[in-house]
């Protein structure tokens, strides 16, 4: 069986997430918390700092959160139960970690799988309203032969199957083992489904970020409340944090999930920052994407107005 810390941090990364991105976090994570007590033993702060460029940043808190209470119990549990009861655990990651670290017989329906289902059985009805439906679906797969004997190998066959095989465009259903089953394909539908309802157009909002350097290039940082947006997270204040000669550096845009973030970048050099005040070298400073968008256009526009003799 795999082990159940490293399926648990690699389903974890992979929500929301692409898996080119996830790998250099993934292994940055097992080089500096090898072992789940290991994470457990970490701050929350190292947590998010080390987590910093990765998004969904709730993730990294529930992560910390999750690993303390496993380091309690000694071990993941091995029962479904329980494992959904863990912090930052939803069904799907559940299902995962207990098939293929423990060969519990449950399925974890992803994207991926969704898309097989959804084509296997043609449910033309707009995701995410047939979530359930098309989960409910997927779980019948379970009756095979192979998913009771091997549930993780039967589950991670079927990640790969959507990732390669049943494509979210061009499906490749000539050499699919399921063709001659696929209702889709009977119907000639595998390329429309899974059905997706429009989604409504992001809001958009309007904010300020403040740029502040010393003569070395240490940036002023403030630490985030450790829930809502960037929760935890070292950020670029909102306000301006001293008096000083303050530019404007332009503006910097960045997509949530929710929403659309337009950040109007102010910057400005003093000889040390205040003291006792949270800093990082601009260069390395562990930040969010849209925080690091930021401090990247205030160094650069200080560069470009000959302030910036030492590159950022």
């Amino acid at each position: 069986m795999a082990d159940p810390y490293r399926v648990w941090l690699s389903e974890i990364m992979l929500q929301q997430t692409v898996v080119a991105t996830v790998k250099p976090y993934y292994a940055k994570f097992l080089a500096a918390y090898p072992t789940v007590q290991a994470l457990a033993a970490a701050s929350v702060e190292d947590v998010c700092a080390l987590w910093a460029g990765l998004g969904y940043y709730a993730r990294a808190r529930n992560l910390h959160k999750c690993a303390v209470a496993v380091a309690l119990l000694g071990e993941f549990p091995n029962r479904i139960e329980a494992l959904r009861a863990l912090p930052g655990i939803g069904p799907y990651t559940a299902n995962a970690v207990g098939a293929i670290a423990f060969g519990l017989k449950v399925l974890p329906v992803d994207g991926n799988v969704e898309r097989v289902a959804a084509r296997l059985f043609a449910i033309t009805a707009p995701l995410p309203g047939s979530k359930t439906e098309i989960a409910a679906a997927a779980e019948t797969l379970m009756r095979d032969k192979a998913a009771q004997q091997a549930p993780g190998d039967f589950a991670q066959a079927l990640f790969d199957l959507g990732a390669t095989i049943c494509a979210p465009k061009s499906p490749n259903c000539l050499i699919c083992p399921w063709e001659a089953h696929c209702q889709a394909k009977a119907a000639g539908l595998a390329e429309m489904l899974p059905a997706k309802a429009k989604k409504p157009e992001r809001p958009r909002r309007e904010g300020d970020a403040y740029v502040l350097l010393d003569r070395d290039n240490n940036v002023f940082l403030l630490r985030r409340p450790p829930h809502g947006l960037l929760g935890g997270m070292l950020a670029l204040p909102e306000a301006p944090p001293v008096k000083a000669h303050w530019r404007r550096a332009g503006a910097v845009e960045h997509i949530f999930t929710h929403f659309a973030l337009t950040l109007s970048v102010h910057v400005a050099r003093v000889a040390e920052l205040p003291e006792g005040a949270l800093s990082a070298p601009a260069g390395t400073a562990p930040l969010p994407s849209v925080m690091r968008k930021a401090l990247d256009a205030g160094c650069r526009a200080l560069n470009h107005a000959g302030n910036g003799k030492r590159s950022a």
